[in-house]
Protein backbone atom coordinates (compact mmCIF):
# COMPACT_ATOMS: atom_id res chain seq x y z
CA UNK A 1 0.00 0.00 0.00
CA UNK A 2 1.28 3.44 -0.88
CA UNK A 3 0.75 5.53 2.25
CA UNK A 4 0.21 9.23 1.62
CA UNK A 5 -1.03 10.00 5.13
CA UNK A 6 -1.05 8.27 8.49
CA UNK A 7 -3.19 9.12 11.50
CA UNK A 8 -1.30 8.73 14.76
CA UNK A 9 -3.33 8.23 17.92
CA UNK A 10 -1.29 8.96 21.05
CA UNK A 11 -1.26 10.55 24.47
CA UNK A 12 -1.60 14.17 25.46
CA UNK A 13 1.01 13.31 28.11
CA UNK A 14 4.48 11.86 27.57
CA UNK A 15 4.21 9.22 30.31
CA UNK A 16 6.97 8.01 32.61
CA UNK A 17 8.92 5.86 30.14
CA UNK A 18 11.31 8.00 28.04
CA UNK A 19 11.15 5.33 25.33
CA UNK A 20 7.63 6.48 24.49
CA UNK A 21 8.68 10.04 23.64
CA UNK A 22 11.71 8.71 21.78
CA UNK A 23 9.45 6.46 19.69
CA UNK A 24 7.10 9.37 18.95
CA UNK A 25 10.04 11.50 17.79
CA UNK A 26 11.42 8.63 15.71
CA UNK A 27 8.02 8.05 14.10
CA UNK A 28 7.71 11.73 13.22
CA UNK A 29 11.12 11.71 11.56
CA UNK A 30 10.27 8.56 9.60
CA UNK A 31 6.97 9.99 8.37
CA UNK A 32 8.73 13.10 7.08
CA UNK A 33 11.55 11.07 5.51
CA UNK A 34 9.05 8.85 3.67
CA UNK A 35 6.96 11.81 2.52
CA UNK A 36 3.93 10.69 4.55
CA UNK A 37 1.64 13.37 5.98
CA UNK A 38 0.93 13.16 9.71
CA UNK A 39 -2.72 13.45 10.70
CA UNK A 40 -3.25 13.73 14.45
CA UNK A 41 -5.26 15.35 17.21
CA UNK A 42 -3.74 18.82 16.83
CA UNK A 43 -2.18 19.18 20.28
CA UNK A 44 1.17 20.72 21.16
CA UNK A 45 1.48 18.73 24.39
CA UNK A 46 2.38 15.16 25.26
CA UNK A 47 3.31 12.56 22.67
CA UNK A 48 1.06 14.44 20.23
CA UNK A 49 3.36 17.44 20.40
CA UNK A 50 6.47 15.28 20.21
CA UNK A 51 5.43 13.49 17.02
CA UNK A 52 4.19 16.70 15.37
CA UNK A 53 7.35 18.63 16.27
CA UNK A 54 9.50 15.81 14.87
CA UNK A 55 7.63 15.83 11.56
CA UNK A 56 7.95 19.59 11.31
CA UNK A 57 11.65 19.55 12.26
CA UNK A 58 12.31 17.07 9.46
CA UNK A 59 10.43 19.19 6.91
CA UNK A 60 7.28 17.08 6.74
CA UNK A 61 3.60 17.96 6.55
CA UNK A 62 1.37 17.83 9.63
CA UNK A 63 -2.41 18.23 9.80
CA UNK A 64 -3.94 18.61 13.25
CA UNK A 65 -7.64 18.21 13.93
CA UNK A 66 -8.74 19.78 17.20
CA UNK A 67 -12.13 20.54 18.77
CA UNK A 68 -12.76 24.20 19.50
CA UNK A 69 -12.98 23.69 23.27
CA UNK A 70 -9.44 22.23 23.32
CA UNK A 71 -8.13 25.05 21.17
CA UNK A 72 -9.56 27.51 23.69
CA UNK A 73 -7.65 25.71 26.45
CA UNK A 74 -4.48 26.68 24.56
CA UNK A 75 -3.31 23.14 23.82
CA UNK A 76 -3.50 23.58 20.04
CA UNK A 77 -0.26 23.33 18.06
CA UNK A 78 -0.09 26.59 16.12
CA UNK A 79 2.80 25.42 13.94
CA UNK A 80 0.77 22.78 12.05
CA UNK A 81 -2.01 22.94 9.47
CA UNK A 82 -4.79 23.15 12.04
CA UNK A 83 -8.45 22.34 11.44
CA UNK A 84 -10.78 23.37 14.24
CA UNK A 85 -13.94 21.26 14.53
CA UNK A 86 -17.04 21.34 16.70
CA UNK A 87 -16.65 18.09 18.70
CA UNK A 88 -14.57 15.05 19.53
CA UNK A 89 -16.84 12.99 17.26
CA UNK A 90 -16.18 15.29 14.31
CA UNK A 91 -12.46 15.18 15.10
CA UNK A 92 -12.37 11.39 14.89
CA UNK A 93 -14.36 11.33 11.66
CA UNK A 94 -12.13 13.97 10.05
CA UNK A 95 -8.94 12.16 11.08
CA UNK A 96 -10.42 8.98 9.61
CA UNK A 97 -11.26 10.72 6.32
CA UNK A 98 -7.73 12.09 5.92
CA UNK A 99 -5.78 8.92 6.80
CA UNK A 100 -4.65 5.90 4.79
CA UNK A 101 -3.64 4.01 7.96
CA UNK A 102 -3.64 4.34 11.76
CA UNK A 103 -0.66 3.96 14.08
CA UNK A 104 -1.28 3.86 17.82
CA UNK A 105 1.47 5.06 20.14
CA UNK A 106 1.06 4.86 23.93
CA UNK A 107 -1.70 6.97 25.39
CA UNK A 108 -4.61 7.15 27.80
CA UNK A 109 -8.35 6.69 27.57
CA UNK A 110 -8.68 9.14 24.67
CA UNK A 111 -6.21 7.05 22.69
CA UNK A 112 -8.09 3.90 23.67
CA UNK A 113 -11.38 5.48 22.59
CA UNK A 114 -9.98 6.42 19.18
CA UNK A 115 -8.42 2.99 18.72
CA UNK A 116 -11.51 1.01 19.72
CA UNK A 117 -13.73 3.10 17.46
CA UNK A 118 -11.48 2.69 14.43
CA UNK A 119 -11.24 -1.07 15.10
CA UNK A 120 -15.03 -1.27 15.43
CA UNK A 121 -15.48 0.55 12.13
CA UNK A 122 -13.10 -1.94 10.54
CA UNK A 123 -14.94 -4.86 12.15
CA UNK A 124 -18.20 -3.56 10.69
CA UNK A 125 -16.67 -3.29 7.23
CA UNK A 126 -16.72 0.53 7.07
CA UNK A 127 -13.06 0.65 6.10
CA UNK A 128 -10.07 -1.50 5.32
CA UNK A 129 -7.29 0.79 6.50
CA UNK A 130 -4.45 -0.81 8.46
CA UNK A 131 -4.38 -0.32 12.24
CA UNK A 132 -1.03 -0.88 13.95
CA UNK A 133 -0.39 -0.80 17.69
CA UNK A 134 3.12 0.55 18.28
CA UNK A 135 3.94 -1.59 21.30
CA UNK A 136 6.90 0.36 22.69
CA UNK A 137 8.35 -1.53 25.66
CA UNK A 138 5.23 -3.71 25.81
CA UNK A 139 2.85 -0.79 26.43
CA UNK A 140 -0.06 -2.38 24.51
CA UNK A 141 0.55 -5.95 25.68
CA UNK A 142 -2.30 -5.90 28.21
CA UNK A 143 -4.68 -4.53 25.57
CA UNK A 144 -3.89 -7.46 23.29
CA UNK A 145 -4.41 -9.81 26.26
CA UNK A 146 -7.83 -8.23 26.79
CA UNK A 147 -8.75 -8.53 23.11
CA UNK A 148 -7.72 -12.21 23.17
CA UNK A 149 -9.88 -12.65 26.29
CA UNK A 150 -12.83 -11.16 24.38
CA UNK A 151 -12.28 -13.78 21.67
CA UNK A 152 -11.87 -16.67 24.13
CA UNK A 153 -15.04 -15.54 25.93
CA UNK A 154 -16.92 -15.71 22.61
CA UNK A 155 -17.83 -12.02 22.49
CA UNK A 156 -15.99 -11.80 19.17
CA UNK A 157 -14.73 -14.25 16.60
CA UNK A 158 -11.08 -15.06 16.02
CA UNK A 159 -11.22 -12.57 13.13
CA UNK A 160 -10.90 -9.79 15.72
CA UNK A 161 -7.18 -10.45 15.99
CA UNK A 162 -6.85 -9.79 12.25
CA UNK A 163 -8.18 -6.24 12.56
CA UNK A 164 -4.90 -4.90 13.90
CA UNK A 165 -1.18 -5.57 13.84
CA UNK A 166 1.29 -5.19 16.67
CA UNK A 167 4.78 -3.79 16.03
CA UNK A 168 7.49 -2.97 18.56
CA UNK A 169 9.15 -0.06 16.76
CA UNK A 170 8.07 2.88 14.63
CA UNK A 171 9.96 1.40 11.67
CA UNK A 172 8.18 -1.94 12.00
CA UNK A 173 4.83 -0.20 12.44
CA UNK A 174 5.19 1.82 9.23
CA UNK A 175 6.39 -1.25 7.35
CA UNK A 176 3.41 -3.25 8.65
CA UNK A 177 0.98 -0.54 7.53
CA UNK A 178 2.56 -0.39 4.08
CA UNK A 179 2.36 -4.14 3.52
CA UNK A 180 -1.03 -4.75 5.17
CA UNK A 181 -3.24 -7.11 3.15
CA UNK A 182 -6.50 -5.79 1.83
CA UNK A 183 -9.76 -7.04 3.29
CA UNK A 184 -13.09 -6.21 1.72
CA UNK A 185 -14.84 -3.26 3.37
CA UNK A 186 -18.61 -3.31 3.30
CA UNK A 187 -18.83 -7.09 3.19
CA UNK A 188 -19.09 -7.53 6.96
CA UNK A 189 -16.69 -9.58 8.97
CA UNK A 190 -18.76 -12.34 10.51
CA UNK A 191 -17.67 -11.29 13.98
CA UNK A 192 -21.17 -11.17 15.38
Amino acid sequence: MNLRSVCVFCGSRVGIDPAHAAAAARLGGLLAARGITLVYGGGRIGLMGVVADAVLAAGGRTIGIIPDFLQRREVAHTGVELEVVDSMHTRKRRMFDLADAFLVLPGGIGTLDETMEILTWRQLGHHDKPVVLVDVNGYWHKLTVLLNHVIRSDFAGAELSGLYTVAETPEAALDAAERAPKRHPGSGSGLF
